[in-house]
């Protein structure tokens, strides 16, 4: 529930397409202030058992299972844990305070053993009773993610089942070891430092693992999210649910349980809950997550306060004794008071932005006021899944955002593939991983190109993985101490960056620095965009140098090493490589380098990026006037010519200009005339008079039935794809569309 982590990389996203897993967050708050007040005691006790020590249980592990699906999601997430844990903890402390009024007047702070049992509450209990969710979930976190950096997946889950073991029989099982010598001796030790097994130790950690796992699943595509039926999951949530309930209440007529937060059937329930959960793929609602935080945090101050506004107006009878009008009433009080701090901080917010970041953002909250790039996000992330289809099944994909993602702006591309679960990036240099890493990209980036030595302690600090270029570098920076991460680049053809593949000696000299560690090896097919039969025997000698060098090098007896040879092309034209690693370029982003491009393999990608300007200024020319610098351009009649603010310093070829490239305005093609400035060009729109000022241009992309492919552009200016889209400059604004 605390998904304060979850919080940011939704918003840097656009937002969560689980809202499922938001709508229920307030069911579960409800569903927690509900155990607290139990609504139906007054009427029936078995109802209110079934309702608050069975249903209401589903509250808490959902919680831990969304902090374990967005936290936990992938293997390089410390980063990650470690804001979580700390946000987490600062919450924690906020709320302790906020609550000594209350223990004051419970006299908490006069018990019996106060220092031992206070240090017992802030690690295990919480200083006031639902306050415990907050160090179990510190807890549980680090302990989930401990196990999954040790053991993966697998062995992560099997650990932290037998931790909720353990647990079972210090919860619901308590009955069955109670009596048994030695057992109950070791439980009550663990009773000593924790008033309950339902804990961030016992309890936590394996709903964390389930969330993370089920993370996994969705990004492999293996939870068929876009395809999903809700038949299966709800089939398996009503048996698993109807089998928890017969365990509690049997449990409970033979009063075996001690507490009553643990069952063997939760845990099949909330697998299946979380799976129908994350099949309602909505926009999530930041409001319905904050608020559910809210009302977990303050409803015990609402329970107070009811039961004594009962007290002052004589209406016990409603509020306290009718439990289910009592539990209405702090309902509403808690909706309520979450909604007003809402307000509150939203007023603050707005007075801390100030006027002159209102005024900024008011005319264009999209900043599309002068010219823009648009980034499909569901594009790309339709293309990572269709590249992923074709890879052999161990392999993984490397997003490579270099450039600024090829233009399409390496923090948005990023953000979106982590979440689709690419957990390794590539980019050209220092800066680029720099760049990442303070945006909070956690996962492993590997820097291509060449880095300074003396930024070696950088690499260090951020945790980047370094591309050895040579022997001699790789000494050098084998000399620096640090202990670092490094990619072996082998040359086998290309006669760039790398190691020539026969010198065998050097590349294995590397591995016995005591300072660098091995973690991958690669190279670069230099030909592998050509399907010419001298361009397909090259690309096969280079594959063949490659792998001749890794049996004599014996790299698969090193499981940690990752092995990669392919660029794009080199997937789409030679998929069936055995390597670890694909590194996804310019056919992550849905086009090829250059126009009428022949591969091998075809699969459905689609273009990501779109260029669009806005129609600054129409001017009314006579026949025989000039255009623009040069006067290259001289109307021939009577003319109109659409300025718009979009020139060759946002990185669209000057050598479109005179005719040679078009825009398209109302899904029509139009030619730009005259030279193209730093920071406009024309357009002869003469003819279509329903063009104004703030009309809408598309340079690439699509509008109506009519396109223009960043292939056709490319190759209008002389070049290809890659060059054209990382050239698009820093003052277009990149925006998210889905």
């Amino acid at each position: 529930m605390l998904r304060t982590e979850a919080f940011k990389e939704m918003k840097q996203n656009g937002g969560s397409e689980y809202g499922g897993l938001d709508d229920f967050r307030m069911v579960a708050a409800f569903l927690v202030v509900a155990i607290h007040t139990s609504p139906l005691l007054a009427f029936t006790e078995t109802g209110d058992f079934f309702l608050t020590r069975i249903l209401a249980r589903i509250a808490v592990p959902f919680f831990f299972m969304v902090s374990g699906f967005f936290v936990l999601k992938g293997e390089n997430t410390g980063g990650t844990v470690r804001k979580f844990m700390k946000k987490t903890a600062i919450l924690y402390g906020i709320s302790m305070l906020l609550y000594v009024p209350l223990n004051l007047y419970n006299h908490y702070f006069q018990m019996e053993g106060f220092l031992k049992n206070f240090l017992k509450d802030i690690f295990f209990d919480g200083t006031f009773y639902q306050l415990w969710y907050l160090p179990a979930a510190i807890e549980g976190a680090a302990v989930a993610y401990f196990l999954l950096k040790k053991l993966g997946n697998k062995g992560a889950l099997s650990v932290s089942l037998v931790l909720y073991l353990i647990g079972l029989f210090g919860d619901s099982y308590y009955g069955i070891i109670k009596g048994i010598p030695g057992l109950s001796g070791l439980y009550e030790r663990i009773f000593s430092i924790s008033a309950y097994t339902r804990n961030g130790i016992f309890f936590a950690p394996v709903f964390f693992l389930m969330g993370s796992i089920w993370a996994g699943k969705l990004s492999a595509g293996k939870g068929k999210p876009h395809h999903i039926s809700f038949v299966v999951p709800a089939a398996g949530l009503a048996e698993c649910f109807l089998a928890m309930t017969a365990e509690g209440m049997l449990l409970h007529r033979f009063s075996i349980q001690r507490h009553d937060s643990m069952y063997v059937m939760l845990l099949p329930t909330m697998y299946f809950l979380f799976w129908l959960l994350t099949a309602f793929r909505q926009k999530g609602n930041p409001l319905l997550r904050k608020m559910a935080m809210l009302i977990y945090i303050i409803h015990p101050y609402m329970i107070v306060l009811t039961r004594m506004g009962a007290k002052a107006l004589h209406m016990e009878k409603w509020f306290i004794e009718n439990s289910l009008l009592h539990y209405l009433a702090v309902s509403a009080e808690s909706l309520l008071c979450a909604l007003l701090l809402l307000g509150l901080w939203g007023m603050r917010k707005g007075r801390k932005d100030g006027p002159e970041k209102k005024k900024s953002t008011g005319k264009d909250p999209e900043g599309k006021e002068r010219a823009w790039v648009e980034i499909n996000l569901s594009n790309l992330r339709h293309n990572a899944g269709a590249l992923k289809a074709i890879m052999p099944g161990q392999c993984e994909l490397m997003a490579v955002v270099k450039a600024n993602a090829y233009g399409h702006g390496a923090n948005l591309t990023a953000d979106c593939l982590r979440k689709e679960g690419v957990r390794q990036f590539a980019v050209a240099s220092l800066e680029e991983g720099i760049a990442l890493r303070k945006h909070g990209i956690t996962e492993e980036i590997l820097i291509l190109g060449y880095t300074d030595i003396r930024r070696s302690r950088q690499l260090k600090k951020y945790r980047l993985v370094q591309t050895v270029i040579d022997y001699e570098y790789a000494k050098e920076l084998n000399a620096c101490g640090l202990h670092l991460p490094v990619h072996i680049k082998i040359d086998t053809g290309m006669h760039r960056l790398g190691i020539d593949s026969r010198h065998v000696e050097q590349i294995s000299g590397i591995f016995h620095l005591s300072c660098l560690k091995v973690t991958g090896i690669y190279t670069h097919l230099c030909v592998a965009d050509s399907l010419e039969k001298e361009d397909v025997e090259y690309t096969e000698n280079q594959i063949k140098r490659f792998y001749e060098l890794l049996d004599v090098l014996k790299v698969k007896e090193h499981p940690d090493i990752k092995v990669h040879l392919q660029s794009s092309y080199g997937l789409l034209n030679y998929p069936g490589l055995s390597c670890d690693l694909a590194r996804m370029g310019i056919a992550l982003y849905g086009v090829k380098s250059a126009l009428g491009d022949v591969t091998r393999q075809k699969p459905d990608l689609l273009p990501v990026l779109s260029l669009k300007a806005r129609v600054g200024l129409i001017r009314e020319i006579e026949a025989g006037e000039t255009v623009s610098y040069g006067r290259t351009f001289t109307a021939e009649r009577d003319s109109r010519i659409a300025i718009l603010p979009i020139g060759y310093a946002d990185g669209l070829p000057r050598n479109l200009s005179c005719g040679k490239g078009s825009v398209l305005i109302h899904g029509k093609r139009m030619p730009i005339v005259g030279r193209i400035c730093m920071d406009q060009l024309a357009v002869d729109i003469t003819g279509e008079e329903g063009i104004k000022p703030g009309d809408e241009a598309v340079l690439i992309g699509r509008d109506g039935l009519e396109e223009i492919s960043a292939e056709e552009l490319a190759y209008q200016a002389d070049t290809i794809t890659n060059e054209l889209l990382s050239r698009l400059g820093p003052r277009l604004k990149r925006v998210p569309v889905f």
